[in-house]
């Protein structure tokens, strides 16, 4: 059940009235609550709750607000409860009306947020502060005098969001399986008392430690342990079939893990009788099942674990999540999407779009020659004699398009895109549309604020800071 907070938008002046003090109307995150619509998201916040009945929920503001906090400050659950607690601007943040000593939640309560903040909502509020961006003075808005001709700038890149996941080796996850079987079956063999089989744990512990503290360890050993894994794993799964053959129940909650290790049990004996490394939607994690190698091509990371994602940037700035999936997909085929989803928000195409190299096909090169958008890169076929006269657009298309590159590059190293610590499917696709949302809001300059960023020698540690000033005394 949800109950409906008369009082979302608080102003810093109602807040801490009886103990005396106020706030600093400059601080980061008291600038940052006064232009987030709070009352537009909590009444979609509340859409959500169709039931009457049960445990009021906790209100949209603190459940949103916690989460922006933890991704902004890269904090656990337990470390956010707690610096909310030391910390007054972060409990005028979350919307509660004066400071106090104790906790607003539990950390466990966290688990929750993150459930009920899925990536749909998500991205609907990132569409109601992207609202509220081009409302404020200073955003400037596309200028088009007629409803068919082109205006404004898209940008399209995608990224990937790695999880924080070992890095998958064949004997290393058929090791986890082994593991993770022989526990199931001393639950069997103490629940039903039965007589535990032989299971030769020891041994096999021995044959993967042997191999993992190899320095360099060759492919025929790599092989041959990668063999007896698969036999270890093949008896304790025919163990554990018996039971159940026998009428003997397996815990709901290992249902899951058991046929996720039957389906990497097939795939590894499959690559192994096969002598390949490459098989469809493989398993690189038992915890994780749903993800997937992303193949990036990069110098230091060419392979990431995690969810691919697109994410466009119009001429004002605001970025929008396109796509998202943990399956790997080709960029390419999401070009139209995009540009029809920017002609349903603005009226009209953009006048330009720029995208790299693996956007560029001849299919979405004749879309954007139909529509009259120009695409950012050089045309098909042998350079003519107007080759000079394009080297001065293409430059600045280049130019203009590393701001997309720029915000991969906040998300991952400020807002929590660079490594994703959640475990559900549900919880890392709203982990993932959270740090657009949070680097959305910290990449824009609200208005009336300039940002100042210098550095204070006076301090011993060298640390940075960020001091706003109004725009009349600047």
């Amino acid at each position: 059940m949800y109950k409906k907070n008369e009082a979302m938008q608080i102003s810093f002046y109602d807040f801490n009235q009886d103990l005396g003090f106020q706030l600093n109307e400059k601080n980061e995150w008291v600038q940052l609550a006064q232009n987030i619509p709070w009352d537009d998201i909590e009444s979609l916040y509340q859409e959500y709750f169709p039931s009457k009945t049960g445990k009021v929920a906790k209100p949209a503001r603190m459940v949103l607000g916690s989460l922006i906090i933890q991704k902004r400050k890269g904090l656990s659950d337990r470390a956010l409860v707690k610096e909310i607690t030391e910390n007054p601007y972060l409990q005028f943040f979350i919307g509660l009306p004066k400071f106090q000593t104790e906790a607003p939640f539990r950390a466990q309560s966290l688990v929750n947020f993150r459930k009920r903040m899925d990536c749909n909502i998500v991205n609907k509020i990132n569409e109601l502060i992207i609202a509220k961006l081009s409302s404020n003075a200073g955003v400037k808005k596309t200028a088009c005098s007629d409803a068919e001709e082109n205006a404004g700038t898209q940008i399209l890149d995608a990224t990937c969001a790695p999880s924080n996941i070992r890095y998958p080796q064949d004997y290393s996850l058929l090791n986890e399986a082994r593991i993770k079987l022989e526990k199931m079956i001393d639950y069997f063999c103490e629940t039903y008392a039965l007589p535990k089989p032989r299971t030769y744990r020891r041994i096999a512990r021995k044959d993967y430690l042997n191999l993992a503290k190899s320095k360099k360890p060759g492919a025929k050993k790599i092989r041959a342990t990668v063999r007896r894994m698969l036999g270890y794993v093949r008896r304790d799964i025919g163990y554990l079939e018996g039971f159940m053959a026998e009428g003997y129940a397996m815990p709901s909650n290992s249902v899951d893990m058991f046929l996720t290790i039957l389906k990497l049990y097939e795939q590894q004996k499959y690559m192994w009788d096969n002598r390949t490394h490459r098989v469809a939607n493989r398993i690189v994690s038992l915890s994780q099942p749903y993800l997937r190698p992303i193949v990036r091509g990069k110098v230091n990371t060419p392979v990431e674990f995690g969810a691919k994602f697109d994410v466009s940037i119009d001429e004002n700035g605001c970025a929008r999540m396109e796509k998202i999936s943990f399956d790997p997909y080709n960029e390419s085929t999401i070009l139209k999407e995009t540009l029809e989803r920017y002609k349903e928000r603005t009226g009209h195409y953009p006048e330009r779009i720029l995208v790299d190299k693996i956007y560029r096909t001849r299919e979405n090169r004749n879309f954007c020659l139909e529509h009259n958008i120009r695409m950012s890169g050089a045309n098909l076929g042998r350079s003519g004699k107007k080759k000079v006269q394009t080297n001065k657009t293409e430059y600045q298309d280049n130019i203009d398009r590393i701001e997309v590159e720029r915000f991969f590059s906040n998300g991952k190293r400020c807002n929590g895109m660079g490594l994703i610590v959640t475990r559900l499917s549900s919880t890392v696709l709203g982990s993932i549309a959270l740090s657009v949302l949070v680097t959305n809001l910290f990449s824009h300059k609200w208005p009336n604020i300039f940002w100042l960023f210098f550095w204070d020698n006076n301090l011993d540690d060298y640390s940075t800071h960020f001091v706003f000033f109004e725009s009349n005394v600047a």
